[in-house]
C-alpha cells in the first residue's frame, strides 16, 4: 500500500505536534511532505530533521535565516505565501490545516482548490468563511474531514445513520476550568486560571476560548457548514469527563453517541486513515473505572461568548467572520494580561454592533471584514 503523503499547516501546535506522533506510530502509512509553522523555529527544524521533510516553511521572515541554515537538506521557504503555493503540489495527498486563527484561511482554500484532502483542524476557516470554503470544497469534489473531535465523533454517528434524517446534533462541552466557578468569581479569572484545563492539552488560544466557550460557539458554526445542519439543531451539553465526545439525534429519539478518551491523536489519525481504523497507542476506556457520566446545560449567563456565536451564525453574512476576529485579538489582550475574563465577551459583543451587514460576502469582504473588526476590536482596547 502506498504511503499517504502528507502536509501539515501549522506543524508545532498541538495538534500538529500530534499529527506527526501518529506518523511516528505508523511510518509505513504516512510520510510527511511538507510542514509549517509561524515562528517556532527551533521546533519546526526539529521536526524536520526528525522525519526527513523535503519541504519547510517558516513564516516569521526574522527566523527565516536560522531555519534555513539548519537544514541544508531541506527546501526551506518564508512566508505565508510560499505555504500557499506549496500545498498545491502534486506530491501532496493530505494536507492538515493546524494553524491557529484566520491565518489558516488562505492556505485551506488554496489546498481545496488544488483538489487536496483536507484534515481540518483550524475552525476558524468554517467560522469566518464557511459559505465559501464549502462550496469551493463541493466544486472541487473535495473531501473535508474533521479534526475536532466533537465533529469527528458526529461524522462518525453520521456514517453510521444509513442516510436517516438528523433531529438534533448535541456538541458535548468540558465546560472548561470554570464550570463550577460563580459569576463573581470568574470574572476576577486572570489567564493562568483560564490556561488550566482540566481535560484537554491544547495551545494557549483554544484554551482561553474553551474557558470561555466562545470554542464551542465556534464548533457550532463549523458543524453548520460541515453537516449542512439548520442552526437549531444543534445543541450544547456540558459533559465535565469528555468520554462523550458528541451524539446525533434521529427522529425516533434513538441517540448515536460516539465515546473515547480525552486523546486528540484517535481523531487525527481516523480523518488521515479513513475509513480504516489503525492501532493507536493511546489510554483506551476502561468502562468499569468510569463510574458515572454526568450532563448539563450550558449557562449563557456565566458564558455569554456561546451566546454570541449563536447569534453571530444565525444572523449569518461577514458577522461570524467578525465574531473570529474580535475574538482573537481580544483573547491575545486576555493573555497578555490587558483585560478582564469578560472584557473578551464585551469586545466581541461591540465589535458585532458596530460591523456593516454583508448578507453574501465574498472572500474580498471576508478579508476585510476581518481587517476592519481586528481594528475595531484593538481601539475598544487601547
Amino acid at each position: 500500500m502506498a504511503k499517504k503523503r502528507i502536509a501539515i499547516l501549522g506543524s508545532t501546535g498541538s495538534i500538529g505536534s500530534q499529527t506527526l506522533d501518529v506518523v511516528r506510530q505508523h511510518p509505513e502509512r504516512f510520510e510527511v511532505v511538507m510542514i509549517s509553522a509561524n515562528s517556532s523555529a527551533e521546533s519546526l527544524v526539529a521536526q524536520a530533521l526528525e522525519f526527513g521533510v523535503p519541504k519547510v516553511v517558516i513564516c516569521s521572515g526574522e527566523k527565516y535565516p536560522f531555519v534555513r541554515d539548519s537544514l541544508p537538506g531541506s527546501q526551506v521557504y518564508e512566508g505565508i505565501d510560499a505555504a500557499c503555493e506549496l500545498v498545491q503540489g502534486e506530491e501532496i495527498d493530505v494536507v492538515v490545516a493546524s494553524m491557529v486563527g484566520f491565518s489558516g484561511l488562505r492556505p485551506t482554500l488554496a489546498a481545496i482548490r488544488a483538489g487536496k484532502t483536507i484534515a481540518l483542524a483550524n475552525k476558524e476557516t468554517l467560522v469566518a468563511a464557511g459559505s465559501i470554503v464549502m462550496e469551493e470544497a463541493r466544486r472541487m469534489g473535495v473531501s473535508i474531514l474533521p479534526v475536532d473531535s466533537e465533529h469527528s465523533a458526529i461524522f462518525q454517528c453520521l456514517a453510521a445513520a444509513n442516510g436517516n434524517p438528523v433531529r438534533l446534533i448535541h456538541l458535548t462541552a468540558s465546560g472548561g476550568p470554570f464550570r463550577t466557578w460563580e459569576k463573581s468569581r470568574i470574572a476576577k479569572a486572570g489567564s493562568a486560571d483560564a490556561l488550566r484545563h482540566p481535560n484537554w492539552s491544547m495551545g494557549a488560544k483554544i484554551t482561553i476560548d474553551s474557558a470561555t466557550m466562545m470554542n464551542k460557539g465556534f464548533e457550532i458554526i463549523e458543524a453548520r457548514w460541515l453537516f449542512d445542519i439548520p442552526v437549531d439543531k444543534i445543541k450544547v451539553v456540558v459533559h465535565p469527563e469528555s468520554v462523550i465526545h458528541s451524539m446525533v439525534e434521529f427522529e425516533d429519539g434513538a441517540v448515536i453517541a460516539q465515546l473515547g478518551s480525552p486523546d486528540m491523536r484517535e481523531p487525527i489519525q481516523l480523518a488521515l486513515s479513513w475509513p480504516e481504523r489503525l492501532s493507536l497507542n493511546n489510554r483506551k476506556l476502561d468502562f468499569g473505572a468510569l463510574g458515572s457520566l454526568s450532563f448539563a446545560s450550558a449557562d449563557l449567563d456565566r458564558f455569554p461568548c456561546l451566546g454570541l456565536a449563536v447569534e453571530a451564525i444565525s444572523k449569518g453574512g461577514n458577522i461570524p467572520c467578525a465574531l473570529n476576529a474580535a475574538n482573537e485579538v481580544a483573547v491575545a489582550a486576555f493573555l497578555k494580561d490587558k483585560i478582564g475574563f469578560y472584557d473578551i465577551s464585551s469586545v466581541v459583543s461591540e465589535t458585532l454592533s458596530r460591523t456593516e451587514f454583508v448578507e453574501k460576502p465574498s472572500l474580498d469582504d471576508i478579508f476585510a471584514t476581518n481587517e476592519k473588526a481586528r481594528a475595531v476590536a484593538a481601539d475598544l482596547i487601547w
